[in-house]
């Protein structure tokens, strides 16, 4: 089942209708994955993020990449899609972005290990904001990838931290303990690390036209209700 595509043509099984994983080849809490998958959600690796998925007894329904850090492609051909983009433009992790398409998509291991893969996969995460929700997920938090406003509900106290991957402009948020009314952040300018939910709900908007992409930065305790707000958000799109 081995073949090679054109990062730009989507095939059509790998656009799904659930939540979508990505594994990649860094720190992953394999009691994490399972779960995820359990509850239904399509798995993917990206290249040897399929030894991960091994590791916890799953199999993915496509392995995407360029094929250097996978062993016995043989072996895996056998048993599922392996999907080679030999470009080296782009990392495995955004190879899979460009091969799949779901309302939400969870990446694990895309942190841990090797520090260039993970500012790696902060660039994608730039790149892929304003076309389709992308959370990333590490060891204590989960990071999702903004263009535009956002609302959200947590816990009064919550740490909720925003980092810009590029710049942008922002015009204001409710229900922060420092509002970004007016403010500016930019990598190696400005960031808002470590602000808090006052009231819980909150909500953060940009000025108009800005297309710049930021992170959304809280603990990974907000994993499911954060998915569940970005399915219903999806559905609002497409119904």
């Amino acid at each position: 089942m081995q073949e090679a595509i054109d990062p730009s043509s989507r095939p059509a099984d790998l656009s799904f209708e659930t939540t979508l994983v990505i594994v990649g080849g860094g720190a992953v809490d394999i009691a994490l994955l399972q779960r995820l998958h359990a509850a239904g959600a399509a798995v993917v690796a990206a290249d040897g993020g399929a030894e991960t998925c091994l590791r916890g007894g799953i199999m993915p329904q496509a392995i995407i990449g360029d094929m250097d850090s996978l062993g016995d492609i043989a072996g895996w051909a056998k048993k599922t899609h392996i999907i080679e983009i030999a470009e080296q433009e782009s990392t495995d992790f955004e190879k899979c972005l460009q091969a799949t398409a779901a309302p939400v998509t969870l990446a694990l291991g895309m942190t841990g290990k090797r520090l260039d893969h993970t500012l790696a996969a902060l660039d994608a995460l730039a790149r892929h904001a304003a076309d389709r929700w992308v959370i990333m997920v590490d060891e204590e938090d989960i990071a999702l990838a903004v263009c535009g406003g956002f609302a959200f509900e947590v816990v009064p106290g919550t740490r909720v931290s925003v980092h810009p991957l590029q710049q942008v402009r922002f015009a204001g948020s409710t229900g922060l303990q420092y509002p970004l009314d007016g403010l500016v952040l930019a990598p190696g300018v400005r960031t808002g690390t470590s602000n808090m939910a006052e009231t819980g709900p909150f909500s953060i908007e940009t000025e108009p036209g800005e297309t710049g992409a930021w992170l959304l930065i809280v603990g990974r305790e907000h994993l499911d209700p954060l998915v569940d707000r970005l399915k219903g958000l999806a559905m609002d799109v497409t119904g």
